[in-house]
């Protein structure tokens, strides 16, 4: 326990020195509330949450990869986690040291995400669970790319791919029901079917977005403990 709460404060403090990481928990829902006080309301043609909805599904499938990918690719660049290895540090208590400071950063931009839309009190619930769902399935895999990543200009080479196929290819699903049936499997498709229709149940969704980071956790053990020493 004290080796994460090392790593989380080293995260921390790391964190608010970087500005590029810390503009994507604000500029997504910065973006969200201009959309939807400035082209949604108002418009009949237009619900008042689609904005917030879309930008919110695309910050955690998307945004949260490049983060922790970028952050893992440092650690990677410094020799960090080779020490950490060589301490003795396990690959789930880095990776809750590291991911509980880019959740808990979540936890506030997904905050803001469900005030922007207003929701009521059960869509609330609803959407901060799926949201936080996601955002733990996105982290995990970011770290996974990112101990890849030999620096973070690779890192955000090599988490692209992954960021916008899984950023994108839900909103894409929406208009191609072939689309639609091949991401089903997907946590972020998931985290859309919720945020856009709050009746739809959490039971299906949290189901399959809880066995993919289930499945992502032990790809990431793989991962740390095959490159994590790697220079």
């Amino acid at each position: 326990m004290r080796s994460v709460q090392a790593i989380f404060v080293k995260q921390a403090k790391d964190m608010t020195k970087n500005f590029a990481v810390l503009s994507m928990f604000v500029i997504f829902p910065l973006v969200a509330f201009a959309m939807t006080h400035f082209v949604a309301r108002g418009n009949y043609d237009i619900s008042d949450t689609m904005f917030t909805t879309m930008m919110a599904s695309v910050f955690a499938g998307m945004a949260l990869i490049q983060v922790a990918c970028s952050v893992i690719a440092e650690d990677r660049e410094k020799k960090s986690i080779r020490f950490l290895i060589i301490a003795g540090v396990k690959p789930l208590a880095y990776l809750m040291g590291i991911g509980g400071v880019i959740l808990i950063a979540s936890l506030i931009s997904s905050l803001a995400f469900a005030y922007i839309g207003g929701f009521a009190q059960d869509e609330f619930i609803a959407f901060m669970l799926v949201m936080m769902s996601g955002a733990i399935a996105s982290v995990i895999l970011g770290a996974t790319i990112g101990i890849y990543a030999k620096n973070r200009q690779a890192a955000s080479g090599l988490s692209m791919p992954f960021a916008v196929v899984l950023g994108f290819a839900p909103l894409v699903a929406q208009f191609n029901e072939r689309v639609e049936s091949f991401v089903g499997f997907i946590y972020t498709q998931q985290i859309n079917v919720v945020v856009n229709d709050f009746s739809a149940g959490l039971a299906q969704p949290l189901t399959v977005i809880w066995l993919n980071i289930a499945v992502l956790a032990v790809l990431f053990v793989i991962a740390y403990v095959k490159k994590g020493l790697g220079g």
